[in-house]
C-alpha cells in the first residue's frame, strides 16, 4: 500500500481575531492548509514562526492536537502574526492585521527536509515567490494566488507549480476557465479555481473537470477556499480521479463553513491590537523573503 502524500505548509500563520466576539483562532493559509491535508489523510508538517504569546502558543498547540509535525516552527522574540475581522452587515470583513514575524524565509534546515515531502504548500501571503525555483527542484509546489489574478503574477509563478489555485467568488463561469488556462498556459499542471457558491473547477492535462458547491447554512466560512485547496492537493498526489477528488473537497469545505474560525480551537482573544495595520498597507510595505546570493 502506498504512503499517505506527505505535505509541508511553508510560510504564513495569523490568530484570527474576532474582535466584537472577543474570541481568537489558529489560522492563515499555510497552518490551515497543514491541518486541512492532515485531516483528508496526509502527512503533514508546518513550517514557519511565531512568538512566545498566547497567540504563538495557541498555534503551536492546535498544530499539534491536529496531528501536524512541528518540528520546523520556529519561536520568535515579538508579537505572533494577527488579523482582525468584523462582522459587518451579516458579512465577514478583514479590518486589518499585523503580519509579525510570519514573513521567512527557509532556513537550512527547512531546505534540507524538503527533500522528505511529496509536496510543499506556499502561497501569496507567504512572500517566498522568490525561494519558489528552489522548491521546485526538490518537490512539487502548490501555490495559493488567493484574489490575485494578475496575469505578470501569474507567469512568475505558473511555472514552478504542480498546483496553483485561485480564489474567483462572483466571477463567471467563463471568467473562471479563462483564468484557469491561462495558468496552465504559464506552466501550471492543475489549476484550480474555487468560486465559493458557484463551485469549482479543476483545470489539469487530461481537461476541465468542475463540481457544484454543497449547500450548508454557513455559520462560518473563514477556511473554506483553503479546505478546498488542501483537499485537492492531496486527491492530486494520491492519484485519484478529478471527479473524486472535486466531490470530496466540495464536502470538506462545506463542513469547514459548520464551525467557527478556520478550524476550530477557540480561545478568549489576547492580543495587543495597538499594532494594526490596513491590509493595503501590508501588501504594500512587507518585503518578500530575499534568496542570498550564495544560495
Amino acid at each position: 500500500m502506498p504512503h499517505p502524500a506527505r505535505i509541508l505548509a511553508f510560510g504564513d500563520n495569523v490568530v484570527d481575531c474576532y474582535r466584537d466576539q472577543n474570541l481568537m483562532f489558529p489560522g492563515g493559509n499555510c497552518v490551515n492548509h497543514a491541518v486541512f491535508a492532515r485531516r483528508a489523510g496526509a502527512e503533514t508538517a508546518y513550517a514557519g514562526a511565531v512568538c512566545d504569546d498566547d497567540a504563538g502558543r495557541l498555534i503551536r498547540a492546535a498544530l499539534i492536537h491536529e496531528g501536524v509535525d512541528v518540528s520546523l516552527l520556529r519561536i520568535e522574540p515579538g508579537q505572533t502574526a494577527y488579523c482582525v475581522i468584523e462582522t459587518q452587515d451579516g458579512d465577514r470583513v478583514f479590518v486589518g492585521a499585523n503580519l509579525g514575524p510570519s514573513i521567512i524565509a527557509p532556513s537550512p534546515a527547512d531546505l534540507s527536509r524538503l527533500s522528505q515531502f511529496d509536496a510543499v504548500h506556499t502561497g501569496r501571503s507567504s512572500h517566498v515567490d522568490a525561494w519558489l525555483p528552489r522548491f521546485a527542484a526538490v518537490t512539487k509546489v502548490s501555490y495559493d494566488l488567493a484574489t490575485v489574478h494578475d496575469p505578470e503574477r501569474i507567469a512568475k509563478v505558473a511555472p514552478y507549480s504542480f498546483l496553483i489555485a485561485f480564489s474567483a467568488g462572483g466571477m463567471s463561469r467563463r471568467e473562471a476557465l479563462s483564468l484557469a488556462q491561462r495558468a496552465r498556459t504559464a506552466g501550471a499542471r492543475w489549476s484550480l479555481v474555487t468560486r465559493g457558491t458557484d463551485g469549482a473547477l479543476l483545470a489539469g492535462e487530461t481537461g476541465v473537470f468542475e463540481a457544484p458547491a454543497k449547500t450548508v447554512e454557513a455559520i462560518d466560512t473563514l477556511g473554506a477556499g483553503d479546505t478546498y485547496i488542501a483537499n485537492v492537493l492531496v486527491g492530486l498526489l494520491d492519484d485519484r480521479s478529478p471527479e473524486a477528488i472535486l466531490e470530496n473537497a466540495a464536502e470538506a469545505a462545506a463542513r469547514t463553513c459548520l464551525m467557527r474560525g478556520a478550524f476550530g480551537h477557540q480561545a478568549p482573544m489576547s492580543v495587543d491590537l495597538s499594532n494594526m495595520m490596513s491590509l493595503d498597507e501590508i501588501y504594500r510595505t512587507t518585503r518578500p523573503a530575499k534568496v542570498p546570493a550564495e544560495a
